[in-house]
């Protein structure tokens, strides 16, 4: 039997998986926009390289907006799995901080990239660089732009792992949305998500506060509440305790209702322990940052969004300090966020990621509408699809897992 041609679209985390476990068994071939491989895969490692998350079972499955739709492929590769692709591919990893995983110190980014484009080399994957794919043809095969000429893509199988909109300085610009619309598939438009927040700072409080850090930190929007760091910024809020929320934030914004996040700066503390502080005694709110141990841009935000008669009442003030609302006005772009929302609709889409109209093209990562948090959960969410895309195609094929 002559070997099958899967070709692949786009040269990041997922597309590298997918033909990592084709390879071995077809003809693969990669098409990339860029000059170069996984250039999203290199800015991440720029804020300290998470590639997955030590969670597992219903604590990795809970992390992801579209649970029921890619508990499947969470399954069939998990964090573990991915940290045994890694270590056969000599990358050693170790668990850090809230169970971050990463690639062991002195590890760069670019050497785990180039573990990967040397493994796939060896095993006959073929690199097509600066080329681009702009539409399909009139038997919905892709067509690819190279130095100004328009080649149609034949393969027996596609795979699509163009990525989403987030990070558009590494080529991930998802306008390839529109030419997935023209083929009669739905799709959602992209916004931002793992991303900061903007809140219309009086001019004088942003001079004085920006860049100053908001540590130990619960934030809430309606029943989701988290602990973390924020930190002020000239358009509002950015940071581990912002990102999770924003999917709230969204909803609420995109709903067309007002969106607050809700602070509470002493987490640690019930309201009636805080009470105990100030009960009997002559409390004036020149007292408040010691009494309290409070930042000055904590005691600056408390004061910005609390009525001057709630403020010079400690008991009030503890109210406020315990739940602070600040009223978000919007979020940050596209350009800026980690990651996004939006691109292929769930329900255009089989269980092993082909399109339900066109089942020789699969469609893996970022591409599809779901949502996760930072911390390796958004590149396990890349790896795992894509891996149970190519195991579905291998099966397809008659090649045992």
């Amino acid at each position: 039997m002559p070997e099958k041609t899967i070709a692949i679209m786009g040269g990041g985390a997922a597309g590298l998986m997918a033909a990592d476990i084709l390879s071995p068994h077809c003809e693969v071939r990669i098409y990339e926009k860029g000059k170069a491989l996984g250039r999203k895969f290199l800015v991440a490692g720029n804020g300290g390289f998470n590639l997955t998350n030590s969670a597992e079972g219903e604590a990795l499955y809970s992390k992801y907006t579209a649970q029921e739709f890619l508990q499947p492929a969470l399954k069939a590769f998990n964090s573990e799995a991915s940290r045994n692709w890694l270590a056969g591919l000599g990358i050693p990893t170790f668990v850090g901080s809230s169970g971050r995983v990463f690639p062991e110190k002195g590890i760069k980014p670019i050497e785990v990239l180039q573990k990967i484009k040397d493994r796939l080399k060896a095993q006959g994957v073929q690199f097509h660089f600066q080329h681009e794919f702009i539409r399909f043809n009139f038997e919905n095969k892709p067509v690819i732009k190279f130095k100004e000429k328009e080649i149609t893509v034949e393969a027996d199988h596609y795979i699509f792992a163009l990525g989403g909109a987030s990070w558009p300085v590494t080529g991930s610009s998802g306008n390839w949305l529109e030419v997935f619309r023209l083929l009669g598939v739905k799709t959602i438009p992209f916004q931002s998500s793992n991303c900061g927040v903007n809140v219309n700072w009086p001019v004088d409080f942003k001079e004085k506060f920006a860049g100053e850090p908001l540590k130990n930190l619960q934030v809430s929007v309606g029943d989701f509440s988290l602990k973390g760091e924020a930190l002020i910024t000239e358009y509002g809020l950015e940071g581990n305790a912002i990102y999770p929320v924003v999917p709230k934030i969204r909803e609420a914004l995109n709903a067309g209702k007002e969106a607050f996040l809700t602070l509470d700066f002493k987490p640690q503390n019930t309201v009636g322990q805080l009470l105990q502080k100030v009960q009997g005694k002559q409390i004036q709110p020149k007292n408040y940052e010691q009494l309290f141990n409070l930042s000055k841009a904590q005691l600056a935000l408390i004061k910005l969004f609390t009525a001057k008669e709630d403020y010079l009442d400690p008991e009030k003030f503890i109210q406020k300090m315990k739940n602070l609302e600040v009223p978000v006005s919007s979020l940050r772009p596209i350009e800026e966020a980690i990651s996004t929302v939006g691109g292929i609709a769930l329900e255009e889409v089989n269980h092993d990621f082909t399109l339900k109209k066109f089942p020789h093209i699969a469609v893996v990562g970022e591409m599809l509408d779901w949502d996760a948090p930072t911390g390796g959960f958004l590149l396990q969410g890349c790896f795992s699809t894509a891996y149970f895309a190519a195991q579905a195609i291998l099966k397809k094929l008659n090649f045992s897992h």
